[in-house]
């Protein structure tokens, strides 16, 4: 399974902490291959040079998650990383993402080495390059895919497809699971088409830029606050169920 997605989309945030986080929470991870891949709806200019939907903070996020991946490869020991970076996104508290080699207790050196080296540029044009080769290409972030059929708009539903993807011996949190697919999902609401919360590959789509950083104004301001409080509102209610389950 395949994310593709930036740090600082609302969307992909809340995808990572509400969702991509039950993985490990059910107990999926044992049959899942998941592949984060940090760059999103990114440009590379011809001299090399790249420029992120959401300005330069997210820039140097998704180089600072692409080296967190590169140095610890097993999605147990970085995904809490990439959680707690996401988590503060949601609250606009990403400046504190340092924070983060604390709460999970990796260590911050090999990390600012990778990233001040220039290394974690490097991994953003890899990333960049696997990106713009999808296919078909990816229409929003997150885009998610299971062996490497993309999910469009059900992105949401993976478990559902990962556990029909599965041969072995079906795991416990695949019991039960029905795959409620797009155009099901569609029918059932009087053939009214879904469409989830996602960041579009183009800001002019919905909203304008900022010259010369491309930063989307969907997401700023009144609308971004909106989102947050959606998100957030969410993220607590899943935190409160985890600890009552503790």
């Amino acid at each position: 399974m395949s994310v593709y997605y930036e740090t600082l989309c609302p969307f992909c945030s809340g995808f990572v902490v509400n969702d991509l986080a039950r993985i490990f929470r059910d107990g999926l991870s044992p049959v899942v291959d998941l592949r984060l891949v940090p760059f999103g709806n990114g440009r590379v200019s011809p001299d090399g040079s790249i420029t992120c939907q959401h300005g330069e903070e997210e820039c140097q996020l998704n180089a600072i998650e692409a080296c967190v991946i590169r140095l610890w490869p097993d999605a147990e020991q970085h995904f809490p990383f990439i959680n707690c970076i996401e988590h503060l996104a949601l609250t606009q508290k990403w400046n504190a993402w340092q924070s983060c080699f604390q709460e999970t207790g990796l260590a911050s050196q090999p990390v600012m080495d990778c990233y001040n080296s220039g290394y974690g540029t490097q991994l953003q044009l890899q990333y960049a390059a696997e990106t713009n080769a999808l296919q078909p290409p990816h229409q929003f972030v997150p885009w998610v895919t299971v062996n490497g059929r993309p999910l469009g708009d059900d992105y949401t539903n993976f478990e559902a497809y990962i556990c029909r993807a599965y041969d072995g011996e079906l795991p416990e949190a695949c019991r039960g699971k029905h795959l409620a697919i797009a155009q099901q999902t569609r029918a059932s609401r009087g053939g009214k088409i879904h469409k989830p919360d996602r960041c579009p590959c183009s800001c002019n789509a919905e909203g304008s830029t900022k010259v010369g950083r491309s930063t989307c104004l969907l997401h700023r301001g009144v609308v971004l606050t909106s989102l947050e409080r959606h998100f957030v509102e969410k993220t607590q209610t899943v935190q409160d169920q985890m600890k009552l389950t503790k």
